[in-house]
């Protein structure tokens, strides 16, 4: 099986499946974009090709892009491996592929330094924002003069334009991080 041929026969897949999703017949979706059912029936089948201006029209008429449509599939799509970073004590594993709504990243983080210092522990600062719930462990947020402990099963959310560090206490941490692009710049990528 070539490459062409798996990938035409995932977008059938995927075509039949949206359609079949959204409860639409063959009649249904060939009113949405502009072909006959017995056409879409033949591509579905794979009775006949599909042209690139007939893929823009499904796409558009089951609200996805062509990308969508065919993109490709692979273990690396399913498989989310953790990044271990022993200089900042985290593993991450980075839950989205893309960029999220608004430009999010959203990581689960498993914290193994120990909290900050005040007077030890260099606080960062950048624009945006940053959310984080604690899934097991405590953390401790110094955010400007303040020190928060932030406990499993709650949340903290702060701008981050105050300077600001977290560690767990008393053993390792896991948080679930929401993090804007400058957040995860920070917080994510390694020291440069």
């Amino acid at each position: 099986m070539t490459q062409d041929h798996e990938i035409d026969e995932l977008v059938r897949k995927r075509i039949r499946g949206l359609r079949v999703a959204l409860g639409w017949s063959l009649d249904e979706l060939s009113a949405r974009c502009h072909l006959s059912p017995s056409t879409l029936s033949r591509i579905e089948t794979g009775h006949r090709r599909i042209g690139l201006d007939q893929l823009s029209s499904i796409a558009r008429a089951l609200r996805t892009t062509i990308d969508q449509l065919v993109e490709s599939v692979s273990d690396d799509d399913v498989v989310i491996r953790p990044e271990h970073n022993a200089e900042r004590g985290t593993t991450t594993w980075t839950l989205n592929r893309e960029t999220g709504p608004n430009g999010v990243t959203v990581a689960k983080i498993r914290l193994t330094r120990p909290e900050p210092r005040r007077g030890e522990t260099e606080q960062k600062v950048h624009p945006g924002k940053d959310w984080f719930t604690v899934l097991s462990g405590t953390v401790v947020l110094l955010l400007g003069e303040r020190t928060i402990v932030v406990e499993a099963g709650q949340a903290a959310s702060f701008s981050t334009m105050v300077p600001h560090a977290f560690g767990a206490r008393g053993g390792p941490a896991e948080i679930l991080a929401i993090l804007d692009h400058e957040g995860q710049r920070t917080h994510l990528q390694p020291h440069s």
